[in-house]
């Protein structure tokens, strides 16, 4: 690409986040998180209370990126093959033949909203791990390529217990971002009631397509970042392992600490990040920004921080207290 394809490509993304403005209320650090996700070609778990507009959101990504979209709505009943496909016997009628042929299911679209996906048994959960991982599908031994790009955002409902499948921390770390989703502020929620209680319905453009995105997706893995930035990521993930960390709060309430995918999202997530501001070098800034979306999951705590009512996010504050640049 040209400088000035770059420059047209990148003047479209403030206005993705104004078209997705015209139907979202507020929510502009989440909507900057799901976006960093998509341009860093990773994949996001919303968290939030019934009636934050999860599923708004995803869906008002989808009319204004363009791409086709798919809506699967996760419950205890739900088979793999619901969304995977399956294999139909089809029949020649002029030659009396029969074969199977493969029929694809709703994971077969570029934007892929899995919602309440804790909702579901954990054998329908692991359908998805070959499609977020390797980006196609596996049936009776054939490969079944998914489009690109492939974006896949879950939903879950942070306090409903009863009839629900968390997440096994194989599956979490998939997700590059793990997106929490809190209240609108006062006057946020004034112009909700105000917006969405009237006769007139904003229409949402689309301002990027599939191909676009695959070019933005390649430019963001051309953001620089210094060798000193990469090694503050290393110095960081390493320290979220309790058994190697000089940090008090991992050495006393950790349990687990984060892999080297870890410290891999964080940089390509920082990197997209610098793209959206219209940079092209990450900065410490991106990092600690990011750093709680992307360690949040990734980080499991012993029964005494239970005990004590601490979480994933206070050990990621204190790692980045405690970790020097």
């Amino acid at each position: 690409m040209t400088e000035q394809d770059v420059q047209k490509l990148l003047a479209k993304l403030p206005q993705l986040k104004q078209e997705i403005g015209k139907v979202i209320v507020g929510q502009q650090e989440v909507l900057e998180e799901v976006l960093v996700a998509l341009l860093a070609s990773g994949h996001a778990l919303l968290e939030g209370v019934p009636g934050l507009a999860k599923t708004l959101l995803v869906r008002t990504l989808a009319q204004a990126t363009d791409l086709p979209f798919r809506r699967i709505q996760f419950t205890p009943d739900l088979m793999p093959t619901d969304i995977l496909g399956t294999e139909i016997l089809e029949e020649d009628h002029g030659t009396g033949h029969r074969s199977f042929k493969f029929n694809e299911g709703p994971i077969f679209a570029s934007l892929v909203l899995a919602d309440e996906i804790n909702r579901t048994p954990p054998k329908t959960q692991a359908a998805l791990l070959e499609a977020m991982q390797e980006g196609h599908v596996t049936y009776a031994g054939q490969e079944h390529a998914l489009p690109r790009p492939f974006f896949l955002l879950a939903t879950q409902n942070p306090i409903e217990q009863s009839g629900t499948y968390p997440l096994p921390e194989a599956q979490l770390d998939r997700f590059l971002l793990y997106i929490r989703i809190g209240y609108p502020s006062e006057q946020e929620e004034l112009a909700v009631l105000s917006g969405t209680t009237g006769a007139v319905r904003p229409e949402v453009k689309p301002v990027l397509g599939g191909e676009e995105i695959r070019q933005l997706q390649l430019l963001t893995r051309q953001v620089s970042i210094s060798p000193e930035l990469l090694g503050f990521v290393n110095r960081l993930v390493r320290a979220t392992r309790p058994a190697t960390s000089g940090v008090k709060f991992v050495q006393d309430y950790g349990r687990w600490g984060a892999g080297p995918r870890a410290g891999q999202a964080l940089v390509l997530c920082a990197k997209a990040r610098a793209l959206l501001h219209g940079r092209f070098a990450a900065t410490l800034e991106d990092l600690h920004t990011l750093a709680p979306a992307v360690l949040r999951h990734r980080i499991l705590l012993n029964f005494n921080a239970e005990a004590e009512n601490l979480t994933p996010d206070d050990a990621v504050a204190a790692l980045l207290k405690a970790v020097a640049m």
